[in-house]
């Protein structure tokens, strides 16, 4: 099992900020269709467009408030994992999150 450190070491600053930022509403699509060829990035960027993807649904009012409050904390968990280096998967959502993010690819043709 990798400890911390080499977790960290595993990727770069900038592809932990990248990864960071996949978390971000939107800007998880950016990031996904930009880095598709990182593999640490295009992890957590997969997660990201799945949770931006869930977070288009909160609009219907049937899932309402708790599904929102869900993503965000997804999301920020995504974020501090990402930055810290970590390859965390969504609890439940992370398979589906890897499917999710190539079709986007696949879908966009990019």
């Amino acid at each position: 099992m990798a400890t911390k450190k080499d977790i960290i070491k595993t990727s770069s600053q900038e592809e932990r900020i990248w990864a960071a930022v996949s978390y971000l509403w939107i800007l998880s699509i950016i990031v996904l269709i930009s880095r598709k060829k990182n593999d640490y990035v295009r992890f957590h960027a997969n997660q990201g467009v799945f949770l931006f993807a869930l977070s288009l649904v909160v609009w219907f009012p049937m899932l309402g408030w708790f599904l929102g409050i869900l993503v965000a904390i997804l999301s920020i968990l995504g974020i501090i994992k990402a930055f810290t280096g970590e390859r965390w998967a969504l609890p439940v959502l992370g398979g589906m999150a890897e499917k999710f993010g190539a079709w986007v690819i696949k879908t966009l043709k990019v």
